[in-house]
């Protein structure tokens, strides 16, 4: 082992007799866990009642993992499908392969919809939730640790990345060859003990920083109306850029030099300062509750925790009229 490097782990599975524990499993089950406990003591100050967080992730996780995954199938798909695959690899999440973009899209459409049966404002749950995405995608990267994937370039920075050399041959995606061929796919082939940026690792701190930003800008800004969801979007997405600039797995598709996902982070980037915008134009304060309009379960508080973040002619969204003075 080099002294100065980041070791990746010998092994990435254990088992208790029959039943495996994969690492990479793990991580994304604390990340939601931690998201969880702390959305819902975010949705507690703005108002909502305890447990109702735990309610829509009941809808929420599952339809993320749904759709991380067909977004990763839709957009790397030799790795699932193709001569020597088996029929199953694209229901082995276990083995990798989670494109945030689709669990986002898919979570979203399932928290809306546990919303509308809650009587829950959507935009209110995820301007709370929000945050805590970037703590759990914080803790979800260590998975590609585990996994030995997804590194970046070649380099000889102290921090950087050691391969295990029993986990060559299969370090990308997966793929059972001899590490040459392996490796050649990943730019190389390289040098048995060459360290690779550790990008699992900037996205972290990447994210954990996003995530103390966010708190603050939304404290200091009294952020409504989704502004927090799209101060998300915009501060992932410009991590995302050069995060996924540097890495040197294989994807399918390039468009002007530049990877998929480079230009995902580019659009969402974009509409998420529109919607910024938009919402700062169209909604300058911030909802008085997070609950529709004869819809507050008793067990709510009355008003919000912090009277002072509700500006003083702030209207409820669901009377506001569809069309300001000056306006269209």
């Amino acid at each position: 082992m080099l002294a100065l490097s980041i070791p990746s782990p010998s092994q990435g599975v254990w088992h208790l007799g029959p039943l495996p524990i994969r690492g990479y499993a793990l991580c994304i089950i604390l990340g939601i866990i931690a998201a969880i406990w702390l959305s819902e003591r975010r949705w507690k100050v703005r108002g909502g009642t305890y447990g109702e967080v735990q309610d829509i992730a009941i809808w929420a996780v599952p339809f993320g993992l749904v759709g991380a995954r067909l977004y990763s199938l839709a957009t790397d798909h030799d790795r699932y499908f193709g001569s020597g695959k088996a029929w199953w690899e694209p229901l082995a999440v276990w083995h990798g392969g989670l494109g945030i973009w689709g669990g986002v899209a898919f979570g979203a459409l399932g928290a809306w919809l546990a919303c509308r049966r809650k009587g829950i404002r959507f935009l209110v749950f995820a301007d709370t939730v929000a945050p805590t995405l970037l703590v759990a995608q914080a803790i979800g990267r260590w998975g590609n640790w585990f996994n030995q994937e997804l590194y970046g370039r070649p380099t000889k920075l102290p921090w950087g990345l050691e391969i295990d050399p029993s986990n060559w041959q299969c370090a990308v995606h997966g793929v059972q060859s001899d590490g040459n061929q392996c490796l050649k796919a990943n730019g190389g082939p390289y040098e048995m003990g060459t360290l690779f940026h550790p990008t699992f690792l900037y996205e972290c701190i990447w994210n954990l920083a996003g995530f103390a930003l966010l708190l603050w800008l939304e404290r200091r800004l009294r952020l409504g109306y989704g502004r927090v969801m799209a101060l998300y979007v915009v501060i992932y997405t410009a991590g995302r850029f050069w995060i996924e600039y540097l890495r040197v797995d294989t994807v399918e598709y390039h468009f002007l030099g530049l990877r998929l996902n480079d230009w995902t982070s580019i659009v969402c980037f974009v509409g998420g300062l529109l919607f910024l915008w938009w919402s700062h134009r169209r909604h300058p304060g911030r909802e008085a509750s997070p609950y529709v309009d004869g819809r507050v379960p008793d067990s709510a508080t009355d008003s919000p925790a912090d009277p002072a973040d509700v500006s003083e002619d702030e209207t409820d969204d669901e009377t506001t009229p569809a069309t300001e003075p000056g306006g269209e």
